[in-house]
């Protein structure tokens, strides 16, 4: 593991990895966890003869469900790239800039990829 030009030490690198592993295996749980829900929602709209109040109410749920999955699946695509970055020695510099990413963003956000004001320009091209 290299330590990286961005103000930051060896060991708050590995101290992040540690996060960025423990977050990934929650992330990770939490989605097989939302897709088993789902699974199991399906099939009991299959099996059961449903009133529409409840047909609604279950695709409400699994609408709102998807959209959490679909948030942390994103985050997950960002804790992986940030542990590549760790093993490329690129751990605290901007993916689009180069520049650093200050040590409290990366301490708040450890899968932080950009600097907060490359984050938010970004954040409004998706609005």
């Amino acid at each position: 593991m290299k330590t990286v030009k961005a103000g930051i030490d060896a060991a708050f690198v590995k101290q992040q990895r540690r996060h960025l592993l423990r977050l990934r295996a929650t992330l990770v749980a939490a989605s097989q966890a939302a897709e088993s829900e789902e699974a199991d929602i399906k099939t009991q709209r299959v099996t059961d003869a449903l009133e529409l109040e409840d047909d609604a109410q279950q695709l409400d749920t699994l609408e709102r469900e998807g959209n959490l999955v679909r948030r942390d699946v994103e985050r997950l695509d960002r804790v992986n790239r940030a542990l590549k970055k760790i093993e490329e020695g690129t751990y605290g510099l901007s993916d689009r800039s180069g520049k650093p990413i200050p040590r409290q963003r990366l301490e708040a956000v450890p899968e932080a990829l950009y600097t907060l004001s490359e984050e938010q320009a970004l954040a409004g091209k998706r609005s």
